[in-house]
């Protein structure tokens, strides 16, 4: 009878941890990431009453007798199986799919969890908003851009840190270039500046000036009180249509024959070759005498009193060619300022040969100079229009200085293709599209919102609308994850034999897929829970049943001796 009542009483023992279990399963049905447990048995310790023998000659082997005393719990351990997923419509709300555990560092070191509701606290780090536990990342990613600090490993989410503005360094053409279309009747090369004086204060148009100017050299101009003071110089450098050089210098004097005026008639007489130099609506503007393609450009500079303000460049109002194709595209300075840089591809007459052209600058353009404004002898293979590279020695490039910063030049390389490819500029009959397809400069901004992708790379979207990779979540694997212990909270800890933790991002070295926007629930089961209770009840019902069958028995045996 004693080994029925402990055998009862072990399997009392057993079915309330066995319901225990399933309790605190169900009171979990809703926690985020949480792990079921489960619980097994295993018969305790046999007491053998006679041992098996073996066969003889005459006899035949006997098998051993063996009573069991009772019920042990063999083991409690979690079912590490994947939750469903549901979203929620918060970007930092995380869930895995598949192997691996956020990593989180707590006072005590790091932790780790499934549960991934995260936030970003009042210093603009990622945490858990529960405990305040900072989530960690991996590798360098947002380093380079200052958003995280390289040797910490918390993850800094920069609301509180502008983007600096980025200089436009590299434009990207693509798009085709026609092969044979032509104007009606070829365009003539045209330029056009704008000039100002200024002395004292007093800023006029060059059309007043030049009639200011004539009134002190006793000229017919109707006089006013601006004036040159003692002397002036202006240098004219330039190119005719054919790119061969030019230049002169003219003086102005208060006192001399020479003003400002006679600058068109410079031009005209002692300058320009096969052009025309005249003033429209305040305006230099000079004209190739023949239409056609053409490589006219003039600078002017301005040394002595006053601040005779000559332009930083000639505009190129038309370019003169058969076939050309203007391309428009926003760049940006050093400060974030934005610019409309206008240039034009112009066919030459070389076959299979053409130029680009920077024609204009919008805002507040210091100078650029005329080596740095023309790509010439952009070549294409006459046999399937791809792209040839450059005929020259020129580099495809424009630079060009601002007001704001005038020590500084910006370059802007233009990207044209790959040599001998058709992913970029291309040359096959038909209508010329080509198009300034992107460039890399942006002005400042503010983080506006954030995202992380299946890889675990959080990304964030500023004011400017660049996109720009903050950090990479840190992901742990484990080779045995059933082995983890709970702290509570969702997180588990390292134990002896879990292994320690192996650190990687998703999607690498065997880690799941990150969901942005979703949490994964908990895989507790409600029915397999119920149905395991029934059998706890059942089963303890039936030990305590064995127990009172054995005390009945056992109070019959002391009725005996009455």
């Amino acid at each position: 009878m004693s080994f029925a009542l402990s055998a009862g009483v072990t399997g009392l023992q057993a079915h309330q941890k066995m319901l225990d279990i399933a309790g605190n399963n169900l009171a979990n049905v809703n926690t985020s990431a949480y792990k079921a447990s489960r619980i097994t048995f295993a018969e305790l310790l046999s007491e053998t009453i006679k041992k098996a023998s073996a066969p003889t000659t005459n006899v035949g082997g006997t098998n051993p007798q063996q009573m069991g005393s009772g019920v042990g719990i063999s083991g409690i351990g979690l079912n590490m199986s994947q939750g469903n997923l549901v979203n929620t419509g918060n970007p930092l709300d995380l869930a895995l799919e598949g192997e691996g555990y956020f990593v989180i560092r707590g006072s005590e070191g790091n932790v780790y969890t499934r549960a991934g509701a995260f936030a970003v606290d009042a210093d603009a780090t990622l945490v858990d908003p529960t405990t305040g536990y900072r989530v960690q990342r991996i590798g360098s990613v947002g380093e380079s851009d200052g958003f995280q600090i390289a040797g910490n490993t918390d993850i800094h989410v920069p609301y509180d840190v502008a983007m600096p503005a980025n200089t436009t360094s590299q434009v990207v053409i693509s798009g085709n270039l026609s092969a044979d279309a032509t104007f009606d009747t070829a365009q003539t090369n045209i330029i056009t500046s704008d000039m100002t004086y200024t002395k004292d204060g007093t800023t006029a148009e060059l059309t007043t000036v030049i009639d200011e100017l004539d009134q002190f050299s006793g000229g017919s101009g109707t006089g006013g009180t601006l004036g040159v003071g003692e002397s002036g110089t202006i240098t004219i450098t330039g190119y005719d249509p054919d790119r061969n050089p030019l230049n002169d210098t003219y003086n102005i004097t208060e006192a001399g024959s020479e003003t400002l005026g006679d600058i068109i008639d410079k031009l005209n007489n002692d300058v320009l070759v096969d052009a025309t130099a005249s003033l429209v609506n305040g305006q230099i503007r000079i004209t190739d005498d023949n239409s056609g393609f053409s490589k006219s450009d003039l600078t002017l500079s301005y040394a002595g009193d006053g601040t005779l303000e000559v332009p930083a460049y000639f505009k190129i109002s038309t370019v003169g060619g058969e076939e050309v194709k203007s391309i428009n595209i926003t760049v940006y300075d050093s400060q974030g300022g934005k610019h409309v840089l206008s240039g034009a591809f112009v066919r030459t007459d070389t076959a299979n040969t053409w130029d680009m052209v920077l024609t204009s600058i919008t805002g507040n353009v210091h100078q650029i100079t005329m080596d740095n404004r023309r790509i010439e002898d952009i070549t294409f293979s006459a046999s399937n229009g791809s792209y040839n590279g450059l005929g020259g020695s020129d580099s495809a490039e424009f630079v060009a200085t601002f007001e704001h910063d005038t020590a500084n030049q910006q370059t802007m390389a233009i990207s044209l293709g790959t040599v001998g490819k058709l992913d970029g500029l291309t040359q096959f009959a038909g209508n010329s599209t080509a198009v300034a397809r992107e460039q890399d400069g942006y002005e400042a901004g503010r983080l506006s919102t954030v995202s992380v992708d299946q890889e675990g790379i959080l990304i964030g979207v500023f004011s400017n609308g660049i996109k720009k990779n903050i950090a990479t979540l840190q992901i742990a694997l484990f080779q045995n994850p059933a082995a983890l212990e709970s702290e509570g909270g969702g997180y588990f800890s390292t134990s002896a034999n879990s292994g320690e933790a192996v650190a990687t991002q998703a999607l690498t070295g065997g880690a799941g897929t990150i969901h942005g926007g979703a949490l994964e629930k908990s895989n507790a089961d409600v029915a397999t829970e119920f149905v395991n209770m029934i059998q706890a009840q059942n089963g303890f019902q039936a030990n305590a049943r064995t127990i009172r069958v054995a005390n009945d028995i056992l109070r019959e045996l002391s009725n005996l001796i009455r």
